[in-house]
């Protein structure tokens, strides 16, 4: 007589199925590439098909975001890099303020969907194989998950795929996750959309936007000013972990 399965004990799931999100993701990453889908996402190719692309906007006031922050999503979770261009082109087609929410949904709903392809392909199996200095790294990333996360978000000097992938290898949870990336990403995306209102008149010059200026020393410094006091917290609290009870 076989024992019963024990109800409290998920089953595993076998690896092609775990795997199946990871690869999938990476297919659209290489058909991206191979099928030269670069070609198409351009401020040349924006400036050719202006009037079409603004009427397009203007005729479908509620699939119009829809679409752009679908292609964000994907973007994002399949790493494809053209996320600068498309915040951009979202400050130009939306205006400041809706162009960056819609950028925030997008770039938030496509790491979420990265972070959960890793963790579930590779993240807790590589938390396993963990030995007890890896094992105390990730209670010492999940204890400061939010502080740690939300700093590189800030810092535009990150790549920003891997830090859609490290936390899931760690076992970050998803709240801390979700909401870091939201609040960290703030302050890029709204330099980035900001460019983008005024890349009409750029594209009637013939000229394309300088997406350096996230690197300028006027945007850059307030944001490691804001990832200073984001590492407070941590500090806080490994402070009090040495004070004597």
């Amino acid at each position: 007589m076989t024992a019963a399965p024990d109800p409290g004990t998920a089953p595993r799931r076998s690896l092609p199925r775990r795997l199946a999100p990871l690869a999938g993701l990476a297919l659209i990453l290489l058909l991206f590439f191979t099928l030269r889908l670069d070609r198409y996402v351009s401020f040349g190719v924006l400036r050719d098909n202006r009037a079409a692309v603004t009427g397009f906007v203007g005729a479908h006031a509620i699939l119009a975001p829809l679409l752009f922050i679908g292609l964000y999503i994907v973007t994002i979770a399949a790493s494809l890099p053209i996320g600068a261009i498309l915040s951009v082109s979202g400050g130009f087609l939306f205006g400041t303020v809706p162009g960056t929410l819609y950028v925030l949904i997008g770039a938030t709903s496509g790491a979420t969907a990265l972070f959960l392809a890793a963790q579930t392909a590779i993240g807790d199996s590589l938390k396993r194989r963990m030995g007890p200095a890896g094992e105390r790294l990730a209670r010492d990333l999940e204890g400061n998950a939010f502080s740690y996360l939300l700093v590189l978000r800030l810092v535009p000097l990150f790549p920003f795929v891997l830090v859609n992938l490290v936390p899931a290898l760690v076992g970050i949870k998803l709240r801390a996750y979700v909401a870091a990336t939201f609040l960290g990403i703030i302050p890029a995306s709204f330099v980035y959309v900001s460019i983008g209102s005024g890349l009409g008149a750029l594209l009637e010059r013939g000229e394309t936007p300088d997406l350096s200026t996230i690197f300028s020393r006027d945007v850059l410094v307030p944001l490691l000013g804001l990832a200073v006091l984001a590492l407070i917290p941590v500090v806080y609290r490994r402070f009090k972990a040495k004070q004597p009870a």
